[in-house]
């Protein structure tokens, strides 16, 4: 046993970053149960949607939610296991949320799901391409080490948003754009188990608890268990507005339960959109796809990894080429699966409160994944309200790294305040990256500083400008 244990720790590099093997595994199973909500909601996505002929993902006929839910836990256990092996870092993968709405509700609106996936996949080639060319790596070691620490801050902030908007303790409102619960008011079920799962995590967090991540969550889970066996709130509708999000916490009726994710692996046709519509509208769909795909990675990298104390002096990160190189085949990966792109998770973080520091964690979590498959129900169990407050603290860690930021100096404070703002503000990190990047050019041009300006810098702020202007520019072109 002492061979093997050595062999991990020699590999994974486990003691030198001082973390333990059952760190490690505690991280793992937190950043699982903080993601396995992607096993539920990605097939209610993609797997609910009709492309243009009418037709669903699986045989066409109907939603087959179970086999979409197997795809996606399959691509996402693969892909996790393969960032921990070959990137070594607690990054976990799974399909990525906004992109899968933005595949199922624009694409394939246009074209059929073999069409949609297969714009996905040639997506992950051209990224897979920018890596091995270098290319995706430099633009990466390009970005300033103080806008690298805003991306962090501004993913800190996204993720406690995600945290209160995932258990309803904030809602849209009619009057202002956010509320407090259910019409100002905390009166439901679901939102006291959420608030006594955050209070009881935070302690044990201020406490220094090991494994209180994870703890925070079976414990509330377990309550919303309890509570829903007594108050019976029923699940979230606009007709019960106190109800559980996502899933009902229930014991299953059923724990087994197998659904072959190989059969979606034949429905993707990387060329035939280019066919059936514009080519140049499904160039601008690719390029939609890849320049979110790209940049919420690297905002993902850069936050979960200075979290976990992978982030060097100069802002760079170890093995940057081959996390990135495997996160691009995760696109790829979830195309040719028909499980939309795959990427890397800001939940991670999760994990890496939980004390995960290498690649070990991310192989725990790709076998629960891959596990998920044949215990689907059991996934389902946990609801948003048990899993948010994870969330919450996760993104309060994170947040901790603004004082890194000088607020005194505008050239960076400004880009560094939009950056934070505007991640959560439009529920979009790539959106935070670009509002940063192209201020940050404009005010070193203002003040007269370009030549400190590196030139990759030049060609990112270009392709926000067209990212941010796709919609007029297919206005203007009548697309």
């Amino acid at each position: 046993m002492s061979d093997t244990r050595s062999a991990i720790d020699r590999f994974f590099a486990i003691s030198e970053r001082g973390s333990t093997i059952s760190q490690e595994i505690r991280g793992g199973l937190a950043t699982f149960f903080t993601m396995a909500y992607i096993v539920v909601l990605n097939p209610l996505i993609i797997g609910t949607g009709k492309d243009v002929t009418g037709e669903y993902i699986g045989d066409g006929s109907a939603p087959n939610i179970a086999l979409v839910a197997a795809g996606t836990a399959f691509v996402a256990g693969v892909m996790s296991i393969l960032m921990g092996v070959i990137g070594k870092v607690p990054f976990a993968m799974a399909a990525g949320l906004g992109l899968n709405a933005f595949v199922t509700f624009t694409i394939a609106s246009v074209m059929t799901w073999e069409e949609a996936m297969g714009l996905v996949f040639l997506e992950g080639i051209i990224i897979t391409i920018l890596v091995l060319t270098g290319l995706r790596t430099a633009i990466f070691h390009a970005i300033p080490a103080p806008l690298k620490t805003a991306i962090s801050v501004g993913i800190g902030l996204f993720i406690a948003l995600i945290g209160f908007v995932d258990a309803g303790f904030v809602r849209k409102a009619e009057g202002t754009p956010l509320e407090l619960g259910i019409a100002g008011n905390l009166t439901s079920w679901p939102i006291f188990v959420f608030i006594v799962g955050l209070l009881a995590t935070a302690a044990m967090v201020a406490r220094k608890v090991k494994g209180a991540i994870l703890i925070g969550i079976v414990g509330t889970t377990i309550l919303a268990i309890i509570v829903e066996a007594i108050a019976k709130a029923g699940s979230f509708s606009p007709d019960n507005p106190g109800g559980w999000q996502l899933n009902r916490p229930t014991v299953p009726d059923e724990i087994f339960g197998f659904h072959n994710p190989l059969t979606l692996f034949t429905e993707f046709d990387p060329f035939g959109g280019f066919v059936r519509i514009d080519v140049l509208l499904a160039g601008l769909f690719v390029f939609t796809l890849l320049i979110t795909d790209f940049f919420d990675t690297m905002g993902t990298m850069v936050g979960v990894g200075r979290q976990a104390g992978l982030v060097q002096e100069d802002g760079t990160l170890p093995r940057t080429k081959q996390i990135l190189l495997v996160d691009s085949i995760g696109a790829a990966a979830g195309g040719a699966g028909s499980v939309s792109s795959n990427t890397t998770y800001i939940e991670s973080a999760a994990g890496v409160a939980e004390g995960a520091r290498t690649g070990l964690a991310s192989v725990v979590t790709g076998v629960l994944f891959l596990i998920a498959i044949f215990f689907a129900p059991l996934v389902t169990v946990v609801p948003y309200e048990a899993a948010a407050p994870a969330l919450v603290l996760v993104g309060f860690m994170m947040m901790t790294a603004v004082r890194d930021i000088d607020w005194n100096d505008f050239e960076i404070a400004i880009p560094a305040f939009l950056t934070v703002v505007i991640m959560p503000f439009t529920y979009s990190v790539s959106n935070g990256i670009g509002a940063g990047f192209i201020s940050y050019v404009l005010i070193k041009i203002v003040r007269g500083k370009a030549r400190e300006l590196h030139p990759l810098l030049w060609v990112v702020a270009v392709l926000f400008g067209l990212y941010f202007a796709i919609g007029p520019i297919r206005a203007l072109l009548g697309i």
